[in-house]
């Protein structure tokens, strides 16, 4: 970890408070805490968490950059779909974890373009410091059309339309799975105390036991005869998207995100899982270190979101690539909007677009899944390149 960039006084300061307040936790809950509640709290602690926590996150001064930091490219081309689903469902629009909202902004100039304005888009944030964020980038970008986004503390009780949801099902808390020749286990945090008696975070197995073995048990995950199988379960993601089929009168929901079907997610070789935490634009694999100033994520089971999704009543309507999903949905028809092929706004575009699409960059990593109520025809999204057979 020594080539990571050094936090600032304050910053490790609110690190260590939020340190203080996991340790009081696994303390009170006999020493042992699972890592779906232990990153619950290094990301959404009040306060102190990194995602409450008011360090900046998003774009080349913070951790990571998303797709509509990359380009409004990617958010005109996701309007095309937005426009179909609203056409066939209601005008009004969801969008959970909107970042710094550049891709609201993108998402509400095109709209308005394309004739098919949503009466109300609301945004699905925890964050007050990344509201004030996205108010600022909203007023800034689309001064006009900012009195039509309202900010949302929960899922409304019912809801017809488009919800749009970019870079979300990574950031929800997962438990890890230990599997071996003696069976399943659930990794979890504890704290240890090193030769000079200074405490710190560790990791400690317990029996997998409930909801937890349940489903790990239907995995039927890799066993090795020496050594171990560790993954990731995403059992907030499955309670997620049931909440929002709870709601949902007619629709889509829109997930990108960065993940694999589960033929592909639990693969033998894949031993480690998928865990990965962010700082400062360098990928890092240690979830303890600096609690509350890290982007901790794991790779999404697209196969175990659309289970959900399907058993909660809603119909599987797409799954494919990122790359896929905006041709189809028109990125080279935006990007040619652009002006002259020899111009550097053009030139600028045109390689923000291969960062989107590329096999070696977020085109093949990254995929598009919908899930719908409601709409018959078919979504322009998947038009071509769908890849349902795979899940």
């Amino acid at each position: 970890m020594s080539s990571l960039p050094q936090p600032s006084a304050d910053a490790l300061a609110q690190s260590a408070r939020l340190l203080e307040r996991i340790e009081a936790e696994i303390a009170a809950a006999g020493g042992w805490i699972s890592f779906a509640r232990y990153m619950e709290l290094a990301l959404y602690a009040p306060g102190l968490g990194y995602y409450s926590g008011g360090a900046r996150k998003f774009g080349p001064g913070g951790d990571f950059i998303t797709a509509p930091e990359l380009t409004p490219l990617f958010g005109q081309a996701l309007a095309a779909q937005v426009e179909q689903v609203m056409r066939a469902s209601a005008p009004e629009v969801i969008e959970v974890g909107a970042g710094t909202g550049l891709l609201a902004a993108d998402l509400l100039l095109e709209l308005e373009r394309r004739g098919c304005v949503p009466e109300r888009y609301g945004i699905l944030e925890l964050s007050g410091e990344l509201r004030a964020r996205q108010f600022d980038t909203l007023v800034a970008k689309a001064p006009h059309l900012a009195a039509r986004v309202q900010w949302l503390d929960a899922l409304p009780a019912r809801f017809a339309g488009a919800m749009v949801a970019n870079e979300v099902l990574d950031v929800m808390p997962v438990h890890l799975l230990v599997s071996t020749a003696d069976g399943l286990a659930e990794r979890g945090v504890a704290f240890e105390a090193d030769a000079a008696g200074v405490r710190r975070l560790c990791w400690a197995d317990v029996p997998a036991a409930g909801a937890v073995r349940e489903a790990g048990l239907a995995l039927a995950l890799p066993a090795p005869a020496g050594g171990e199988y560790v993954t990731e379960l995403n059992l907030a993601g499955r309670a997620w998207i049931a909440a929002w089929a709870a709601c949902l009168q007619a629709g889509a929901l829109l997930l990108v995100d960065y993940g694999y079907p589960r033929a592909e997610y639990y693969l033998p070789s894949r031993s480690n899982g998928t865990l990965l935490c962010y700082y400062r634009h360098h990928a890092h694999g240690d979830p303890f270190l600096w609690p509350g100033l890290n982007d901790i994520t794991a790779f999404v089971d697209f196969t175990a979101v659309a289970e959900a999704g399907f058993e909660a009543g809603l119909d599987v309507q797409g799954y494919t690539t990122q790359a896929q999903f905006l041709f189809n949905c028109g990125v080279l028809d935006c990007l040619a909007r652009r002006g002259p092929q020899e111009s550097a706004g053009y030139i600028r575009a045109a390689r923000a677009v291969q960062r989107l699409t590329a096999p070696q960059e977020m085109g093949e990593l990254f995929k598009v899944l919908a899930l719908s109520r409601g709409i018959e025809a078919p979504l322009l999204g998947f038009a071509r390149g769908d890849r349902l057979h795979a899940l």
